[in-house]
Parts: C-alpha cells; structure tokens; sequence
C-alpha cells in the first residue's frame, strides 16, 4: 500500500479531471466555448510527454556515463510512453483547431494543417519515431543501446526548435504567438481563471503520474525478459 499511494492518487486525480472537466462551468471565451475544456486533456497530456522526454533524456545520458544497460531500457521506456502521449496531444490539438481556427478564420482543413505549430508537433514525433525504428536496426545490444543513446539526446534537443521556437518566429495562431488570437486560451490570468486552475494543475499530475506508472510497467516487462534471456542462455 505504501508503495501504490501514487498509483492511487493518479487514478484519483484522473476521475477527478474528467468529471470536472465535462461537468464544471468553464468561462465562456470568443471563439473557444465549451471547447476550452480540451485543456485538460490535450495541454495537460503535453505537459506529460515533456516530463517523459526529459527523463528518457536523463537516463540517455547516465547510460553514455555508465554503460550500465538497464539505463537504456529506461529511456526507451520514457520515450515510448512520451511519443504515445505525444500522438494523443497532437490528436486533441488538431481536433480543436478544426472546431475552432476554422470556422471563424474561413480555412480549409488544409490551410489548418500548414499551422506551423502542428508541423513543427509532427516533426517532432517523427523524429521520436525514427529513434524506435533506429533501435530495431541493431542486433548487437550495446551498439544499439549506444547509438540510441547519442540520438535520444538528439531528438530531445530538436524538441526545443520543432514546438517552441520556430513557430513563435514563422507566426503561429496557437497562444503564445505573434499575432495569436486572444480568444485562445494560454497559461495566463486573463485567460484561464480560477475554477479552472483547480481542475487543470491536477490534471498535469494526474496524466504524468499515470504515464510513469505505465512507463514502469514497461520497465519491468523488460527486465523480465531479460533475465529469461539470461537464465535459457
């Protein structure tokens, strides 16, 4: 029990995000409506993936630092559940800029799709993906671990340019962008209020605690078949 209280409190958390979330009033902004509730599921998810990056990165690192193998089951673990959380961020993005951008902006669904802040998300998870088709490349397992280190670091560092930089230079309608529309909710006073701060911080912890716990459970598949290597060798 001592060591299940934040499994616990991840699904609590999550029961708590998507009642509150459908059922709780949420301020009433141009353009979004009611689909400012997607905050919490897509925002929050991208929160999540960024904390799986980061620590799949962490462990990249300690393996080139250690060549102690284990390490490298934990970044392809975190970067397995961040890419999967990656792809649902990216889904509930695109959704709501179809239901939002487009209506009020007159854009087809294929000027939506040129959205620097979408291309520059693909790109990302494209890069992630070429990190997994990279590994099942190699044979020799410390070649792989080795080689998949040097490019996680990689992907984790184009991260950076893909999401946070380009689109902010190229101009973006995504918040946070120039010549963003203020209709479009960001991590700021005026557009996120106070019943929805209580529903939207919980929610990042709820979505991250859940994605470390499958990440976990990933790791110890892992180590269990690697010892059943070891033990029919």
């Amino acid at each position: 029990m001592r060591k299940s209280w934040w499994k616990i409190l991840a699904l609590l958390l999550l029961i708590y995000t998507i009642t509150a979330g459908f059922l709780w009033k949420v301020p009433r902004l141009p353009i979004l409506n009611e689909t400012i509730r997607n905050l919490y599921f897509h925002v929050c998810m991208w929160f999540g993936m960024m904390i799986m990056f980061i620590i799949s990165f962490i462990y990249s690192i300690k393996y080139l630092a250690s060549n102690k193998y284990v390490y490298d089951i934990y970044a392809r673990s975190y970067a397995s559940v961040g890419t999967v959380l990656g792809i649902l961020g990216y889904a509930t993005g695109a959704m709501w800029v179809t239901v939002t951008w487009m209506p009020d902006q007159h854009q087809s669904l294929g000027a939506v799709l040129k959205e620097p802040k979408l291309i520059g998300a693909a790109i990302a998870l494209l890069i992630y993906a070429a990190y997994f088709v990279l590994r099942s490349s190699f044979t020799d397992m410390d070649k792989r671990a080795r080689v998949s280190a040097v490019y996680n670091i990689f992907a984790f560092v184009m991260l950076f340019p893909s999401i946070w930089i380009i689109p902010r230079l190229v101009g973006s309608l995504h918040p946070g962008s120039p010549g963003s529309d203020s209709g479009n909710p960001a991590l700021n006073k005026d557009d996120m209020d106070s019943t929805m701060r209580v529903v939207f911080y919980p929610a990042v912890i709820g979505w991250t605690l859940l994605s470390v716990w499958i990440a976990t459970l990933r790791i110890r598949i892992e180590l269990l078949k690697e010892k059943s290597l070891i033990h029919a060798a």
